[in-house]
């Protein structure tokens, strides 16, 4: 088993997280690793949900912080080991989200003493974020110990920039199915194209003006578009059947049954069109006029911004506790063969954190 030094320089830590390697499913060394040292601090109850590591303290803080980040990756891309050049450090997790579980678990453990952090700390280290949702770790806690998840605020090591991106927008993808008569292109009056019977809600959709909704200071920008299409028999055949994928991406103002209707309203489908729902995941509300959250944006220097992408906060908000992500890195090289992070940023999240959840900068 990899040893992991909790205390090190987050980078250094960053680097051996990332040379365990861990793609979904393959969770178990890194667990192994995060909990063995988890379980050496002595102030610590540390618990195991399969790959999923939950450690707590209970010091009787008025208020508790919830760090949480996953541990698993998309597969491999011939990036690992680590390897730094200049000031970047590369590998595969080192944005999503090494460097970000890093940060917390070096926090944790700095401050997993009495009298130290201002808040009971809970650190959560989830397997199995980067695939379908049934796997989970944190939707597995979130459905069997939600008390686990319970905090004033929730914190989600994603990458960030090294900026608080507070909430995220829901989503609803929808198949909107038509089905026709199959015809010879030569005769098509003896047929009924199924790809033309979805001209209505094409065009709609083409035409929507989304929404823009400012919440606690972050503007969350809705979009409603086609991202699939399908209805092709051969080129001299009227297709009898045509799909469209409808993703609907809208701010947390809204519920999802607010947002359904919403969907359904703009697609005005007619009796010869059918609906279906593929996927729904609520959004999450910034929940930046919390006190303790806006103690977090002033560590971090005032600096915030809405989330448009989905994330696990929603599992937080869904149990009303307020969620943003906050982690090093630029979500763009996330999944990447060249993934990467500059080092400063992961030692500067890391300080940051420290200084808001340390009591001592609270007593100053």
């Amino acid at each position: 088993m990899t040893d992991l030094d909790l205390f090190a320089d987050p980078v250094d830590l960053t680097a051996a997280l990332i040379d365990i390697e861990s793609p979904s499913f393959h969770e178990g060394e890194i667990a192994d690793a995060v909990e063995k040292q988890l379980r050496a601090l002595e102030h610590a109850t540390v618990q195991r949900f399969g790959n999923t590591v939950v450690a707590r303290t209970d010091f009787g803080c008025a208020q508790r912080v919830v760090l949480a980040g996953h541990i698993d990756t998309v597969p491999l891309a011939d990036n690992t080991p680590h390897r730094i050049e200049g000031d970047t450090l590369y590998g595969c997790g080192a944005v999503d989200m090494k460097s970000g579980m890093a940060c917390y678990l070096h926090a944790f453990a700095r401050l997993a003493e009495p009298g130290k952090s201002a808040y009971d700390l809970t650190l959560i280290a989830y397997e199995a974020e980067e695939v379908s949702s049934e796997h989970n770790g944190l939707y597995h806690l979130e459905r069997d110990h939600p008390e686990l998840l319970a905090g004033d605020i929730a914190l989600l090591g994603e990458p960030s920039g090294g900026i608080v991106e507070a909430g995220c927008q829901g989503t609803i993808r929808v198949f909107v199915d038509a089905h026709g008569t199959r015809a010879h292109s030569a005769r098509s009056w003896l047929g009924q194209n199924a790809a033309h019977m979805l001209a209505g809600p094409l065009t709609r959709i083409a035409e929507y003006e989304p929404r823009t909704v400012t919440i606690d200071g972050c503007e969350y920008r809705e979009g409603l578009n086609v991202v699939g299409l399908d209805g092709f028999v051969a080129t001299n055949t009227i297709p009898d059947a045509a799909r469209l994928i409808v993703n609907f991406r809208y701010a947390p103002d809204r519920t999802v049954e607010e947002a359904k209707a919403h969907l359904e309203q703009v697609l005005q489908l007619d009796d010869e069109l059918t609906l279906t729902y593929d996927d729904i995941a609520p959004g999450a509300l910034p929940g930046l006029g919390d006190p303790v959250a806006a103690g977090l944006v002033e560590a971090v220097g005032g600096n915030f911004r809405a989330k448009f992408g989905w994330t696990d906060v929603a599992r937080f908000s869904s149990l009303g506790v307020p969620a943003v992500n906050f982690g090093p890195g630029d979500p763009g090289f996330a999944h990447k063969p060249d993934e990467q992070c500059p080092v400063e940023q992961i030692r500067e999240v890391a300080a940051q954190l420290m200084q808001y959840l340390s009591a001592k900068e609270k007593e100053a």
